[in-house]
Parts: structure tokens; sequence; C-alpha cells
């Protein structure tokens, strides 16, 4: 995937494995260093790897992150940013709380794959709530391009259209499920919403992300 990922043009892979999903807790942050490191021995130079996570979140998140040292939990690539993954089915604490408390305690949240969520993909009104309590959006790539059916990307450029979404990412999970197919999303954005567009979203404020600064 790292491979695929560099041939299409990706200088830097931020790894995020589940964190505190009731099938993968992986808490165990010197566990997964070391297996970035053998990561990174194993690729040479390029792509770039960092280490983060993609967080679910539950009704004692904001309680491990005020104890952060000892939660295990990771941030994206050392920064404020926290790649948070909502419940489909709409279960768990209110987001629009989690947003604002993280917030306030210096955090800046993603929220994952949104598009998936009926509850906020499928209305642009409950989105622009959530943006306004704090919330950033990432939708994946495979959404937009009909990877995952029509419907699907009908929602994702609905998003798009009424500006919702600050970040596309590969969110790929294997070389043939779910591949690291960004360069295909890129093109079809830039096509369709414009260069300047594609550029915020797959390169401005990802970059911004890894350097730690707030978003334009």
């Amino acid at each position: 995937m790292c491979r695929l990922a560099a041939a299409a043009g990706c200088d830097v892979i931020v790894a995020t494995p589940h964190q505190r999903h009731p099938n993968w807790w992986n808490c165990e942050t010197g566990r997964l260093e070391s297996r970035l490191e053998d990561l990174r021995a194993a690729l040479g130079q390029r792509p770039g790897l960092a280490l983060g996570a993609e967080i679910r979140v539950d009704s004692g998140l904001l309680e491990a992150l005020g104890a952060t040292d000892e939660s295990g939990l990771l941030s994206l690539a050392g920064s404020r940013y926290l790649l948070l993954e909502l419940s489909r089915e709409g279960s768990g604490p209110d987001p629009h709380e989690i947003a604002h408390e993280l917030r306030l305690n210096g955090w800046r949240p993603i929220f994952a794959h949104p598009e998936f969520i009926p509850a906020l993909g499928a209305d642009a009104a409950a989105m622009q709530e959530l943006i306004e309590a704090g919330g950033l959006m990432q939708v994946t790539a495979g959404s937009l391009t009909g990877r995952f059916g029509r419907s699907l990307a009908r929602v994702t450029g609905d998003l798009l259209d009424h500006g919702l979404i600050h970040f596309v990412a590969s969110d790929a999970h294997s070389i043939r499920w779910r591949p690291p197919d960004l360069a295909d999303a890129c093109a079809m954005i830039t096509d369709r919403w414009g260069e300047r567009t594609a550029r915020r979203l797959c390169f401005d404020n990802p970059r911004a992300v890894i350097e730690d600064r707030p978003l334009s």
C-alpha cells in the first residue's frame, strides 16, 4: 500500500490504526511505534511515515484524553489534530459536545468518513452544525470515486458541493479491497470543483496537519 501511494505521488502517510474500537483497542503505543519503525526500515525513504490513529468516540473519550500520557491515544503525527470515528448507527455521545470540548482543550478534531454516517452524510445542515461546534470533516477517496457505489458517491459529492469537507484521505486497508486511490479522487475534484479546491483538500490541509498548523 505504501509503494502504491508513493507511486501515485503521496509524500507522507500517517498510519492510523484503530484505537478504542471494540475489536482493536490498540493503545500500546510502544508496540505501534515499533511496528512503524519496522515498516520504515522495509520501505526506505519514500514515502515518509508518521504515526496516528483513528479513535472510536465513546463515553470515556474525553476523560481518557485528559490523561493522554496514560491513555495511549495518538494524535495525527504528534500534532493537536485527532482523527475520530463516530458510530455508524448514531449511538454514543453527542458529537457536537465532543467537538466543542476538544476545541476548548486545544485539540482540532477531524471526523472520519461522515458520508458513511446517515445522520451526517445525508444532512448538510447537521454537518454544518458539527463544523460550527469545532469539527473538521474528512471523506474517503473511494467514496467519491464510486468504489462504494453510486449512492455514496452522490452523498459525498453533495457534501463537497456545500463546501463541508476539509480533507480527502485514502482510508486504505489493502491493495485490492480499499487501496490508496487518492490520485483518482484528486483528479475528480479538480475536474468538478476546480484545482484550488483539490489542492486545499488533498495537499494544503493535510500539510497543515503534518506541520501542526491551523487550517487557513
